[in-house]
C-alpha cells in the first residue's frame, strides 16, 4: 500500500456483498483495515472466507472482534430458531424476517468507529443494501445517515475536529445483479466467499435461505454461474 493512502475500515463479513465493497475500497485508493465479527453466528465459517477474502484482495490488516450476541438471542442466525427457506420474492419483500440480529450494524459500526479513531482515519465502508436486503431496517439509508450523524458527535477526534467521519456504502442502491457485475470488473473472487445463513459443516451453502436465493439470482441475472458448490443441484445450482 502507499504510506500516504487514505486509511479506511472496511467490514467484511466473508460474504459477496463485503468482499465487493472491499475491492471497491481498494480501488478507490484507502489502505485497507478490515474489520470481521465473531459474535455467535451459526455461519461462523463465514470467517475462514473473510480471511481468504481479506488475502486475495490485500488489507494492511484484519482484525476479528468476539463478542458474543447468543447472550440476547432473537435471531434465527444466534438462537435455535430454523432459518427460512425457500422464501419467494415477494416474502422476501415484505417484513423484517427471523434472520435479523437485533441491533447488529449498530454493534458493528460502533467497532469500526473506535478502530477508526485510533487508526487516525475518517472513513468506514459498509455493504448494507436498500434493495435486495431482506427487510432489515439497519440496511436503510435512513440509519447509516444517523449513525454518521451520532458518531461525529461520540469521539474525541471528532469532537475536536481531528475526524469528520464518513460512512461509505457504495452497494446501497444496487441491485444484487449489479454488485456480481461491479465485483467481477475488480476482479473479485466470489469462489472465496460464503454468503449461506445455513451451510454444511464443510461450508457448502444450502442454496434455499434468503442470502442464497439472492446470491444465485444475482449470478443468474448475469448469465453466469455462481462458483460455489451449493448443496442442492436446483433451479441452475451446482451440485
Amino acid at each position: 500500500m502507499n504510506s500516504e493512502a487514505k486509511r479506511a475500515v472496511v467490514l467484511l463479513s466473508g460474504g459477496l456483498d463485503s468482499a465487493t465493497v472491499l475491492a471497491i475500497a481498494r480501488s478507490q485508493g484507502y489502505e485497507l483495515y478490515a474489520l470481521s465479527f465473531s459474535y455467535g453466528q451459526r455461519h461462523i465459517l463465514e470467517l475462514d472466507a473473510a480471511r481468504r477474502v481479506a488475502a486475495s484482495i490485500g488489507v494492511a490488516a484484519h482484525r476479528i472482534a468476539a463478542i458474543d450476541l447468543r447472550v440476547f438471542g432473537g435471531s434465527a442466525l444466534t438462537g435455535d430458531m430454523d432459518v427460512p427457506k425457500g422464501r419467494s420474492a415477494d416474502d422476501m419483500s415484505h417484513g423484517i424476517p427471523i434472520t435479523y440480529v437485533p441491533a447488529r450494524n449498530t454493534i458493528f459500526l460502533s467497532f469500526a468507529l473506535a478502530w477508526a479513531e485510533v487508526l487516525g482515519s475518517s472513513d468506514i465502508f459498509i455493504g448494507v443494501n436498500a434493495l435486495d436486503y431482506s427487510g432489515y431496517p439497519d440496511c436503510r439509508p435512513e440509519f447509516i445517515a444517523a449513525f454518521e450523524k451520532m458518531a461525529n458527535l461520540a469521539t474525541r477526534a471528532g469532537v475536536e475536529g481531528r475526524q469528520a467521519l464518513k460512512i461509505h456504502t457504495p452497494l446501497i442502491a444496487l441491485s444484487k445483479a449489479e454488485i456480481v457485475r461491479k465485483g467481477m470488473e475488480l476482479g473479485v473472487d466470489y469462489g472465496l466467499t460464503s454468503s449461506c445463513y445455513d451451510p454444511s459443516p464443510t461450508g457448502a451453502p444450502c442454496g434455499e435461505c434468503d442470502s442464497c436465493l439472492l446470491r444465485r439470482k444475482g449470478f443468474s441475472e448475469n448469465g453466469i454461474d455462481d462458483p460455489l458448490p451449493y448443496r442442492r443441484a436446483e433451479d441452475g445450482a451446482q451440485a
